[in-house]
């Protein structure tokens, strides 16, 4: 599987989590206060806004692939790629937690 033992992956998942989700209650307030009123204010906020809605989807698919992750932990198959069941590499996961495939499936 990986180098870590199941609970140092399962910390380590878990705080990733914790804060992937204050993250994205950060961006889902800044995106829903109230605008200027100034013209050319409201259209750098607007601009700013599409950034933080971007950026509020790609840490929903982390939190996403976070939970799947923690899943395959519990489910025993952690560290085994979901496609073809090899191992998916101690350095890749060391790299990243969540990775559900290993290099060659990835690709």
């Amino acid at each position: 599987m990986t180098s870590m033992s199941n609970a140092e992956v399962r910390a380590r998942l878990s705080a990733s989590l914790a804060e992937l989700e204050h993250r994205l209650g950060s961006i889902k307030r800044d995106v829903t206060r109230s605008h200027s009123g100034d013209w050319a204010e409201q259209a750098q906020e607007r601009e700013n806004d599409e950034v933080e809605d971007a950026i509020g989807l790609e840490t929903t698919q982390s939190i996403a692939d976070t939970r799947a992750a923690l899943a395959r932990l519990d489910a025993g198959t952690y560290g085994h790629c979901v496609r073809c069941g090899e191992a998916v590499g101690a350095a890749r996961l060391e790299a990243l937690p969540t990775a559900a495939h290993c290099v060659n499936c990835a690709e």
